[in-house]
């Protein structure tokens, strides 16, 4: 069952003109879990964090190539955002409207007030195409980084490449 977070991704995509496929898996929380769903899945996949500043006035959802680490104090220089640490669920579901294990760039769909910068990792941009939850865990969609950008433009949110 497509829920109504996911078909707004749908339906924005379609409206931009973006093909992509869908692809259902059982519920993944993580990207150990994921992996064995990816494994017939072209394209980059990756890990999303969404993160806050230590005053929780600036939230960032950095989305990094599913095999890179986040060292959360190098990435916090090089946001100048003072110390950051993971935000709480009530932030996420605030600001992106999103629930813990479907933590995706398509969130940013949500954000109204724009208050959430994306970082990307820059190895992203070098791939052909790209996979992200749909706003739910339970299905990823693979579609080109080109048109991953179009998307991200749409929305209007602040966007770093680390």
């Amino acid at each position: 069952m497509v829920t109504e977070n996911e078909q707004k991704v749908y339906a924005a995509l379609d409206e931009l003109g973006i093909e992509y496929t869908r692809y259902e898996h059982p519920p993944v929380y993580t990207v150990e879990e994921a992996q064995q769903y990816w494994k017939d899945i072209k394209g980059a996949h990756a890990k999303n964090l969404f993160l806050r500043n230590n005053k929780g006035n600036r939230h960032f959802l950095v989305v990094l190539e599913q095999s890179k680490s986040a060292d959360l104090k190098d990435l916090s220089a090089k946001l100048a955002a003072g110390k950051l640490s993971f935000a709480s669920e009530r932030r996420l579901q605030e600001h992106l409207g999103l629930e813990t294990g479907a933590v995706s760039p398509f969130g940013i769909i949500n954000d109204e007030k724009k208050a959430v910068t994306l970082v990307l990792d820059r190895s992203l941009q070098k791939q052909e195409s790209v996979n992200f939850h749909p706003n739910v865990n339970t299905a990823t969609i693979n579609l080109s980084f080109k048109d991953f950008e179009k998307f991200l433009k749409h929305c209007g949110n602040q966007i770093i490449y680390i």
